[in-house]
């Protein structure tokens, strides 16, 4: 059953910590000292993992949920929400340097100057719209092949091996 924002306001801290379903992997931890905090529970590559949305009530209830779903879709679309953070996080203190999309976009300055204007839009197009929202927040020493294979057959899969075969140079 749904949690409610009285039923929220209204858990009292125990001895130890409890949890309260809300549904969809959302619950509520209710610690000993009476800070209660966001959790979603999920399943990725196989085996259960835990992400913190934000303690109550910085958070609401309907932010809460609201970031449920949008961890949700990730991992719908074979993205670790977990992982997103960290490396978001590692992005914001400069070390992100190394992701995949800044390396394809430092490729992509290099050879600049050698293709037509047309050719240049559509490589870049490309990497947006099928790359970079899969793998281009990653960095490039984490991806493993399997990985790049995927991106690769969603292309093929889609039917266009043109492309595949550009972003695959």
């Amino acid at each position: 059953m749904a949690l409610t924002d009285l039923e929220i306001r209204c858990a009292k801290p125990q001895e130890k910590p409890y949890t309260k379903a809300d549904g969809n992997g959302l619950s509520l931890l209710v610690e000993p000292n009476g800070s209660k905090g966001w959790r979603f529970r999920y399943r990725f590559a196989g085996k259960p993992k835990m992400l913190s949305l934000g303690t109550y009530p910085a958070v609401s209830l309907t932010e809460a949920r609201r970031k449920r779903d949008e961890a949700k879709k990730l991992v719908m679309v074979g993205i670790n929400p977990s992982d997103l953070r960290k490396e978001q996080k590692l992005v914001q203190q400069g070390e992100g340097s190394n992701t995949f999309e800044a390396i394809t976009r430092e490729w992509y300055q290099r050879r600049y100057d050698r293709w037509s204007e047309s050719y240049r839009l559509e490589m870049m197009s490309t990497f947006e719209r099928d790359v970079f929202p899969y793998i281009g927040y990653r960095p490039i020493k984490e991806i493993k092949p399997l990985e790049l294979m995927a991106v690769l057959s969603k292309l093929e899969k889609r039917g266009a091996t043109e492309k595949m075969r550009k972003v695959r140079q």
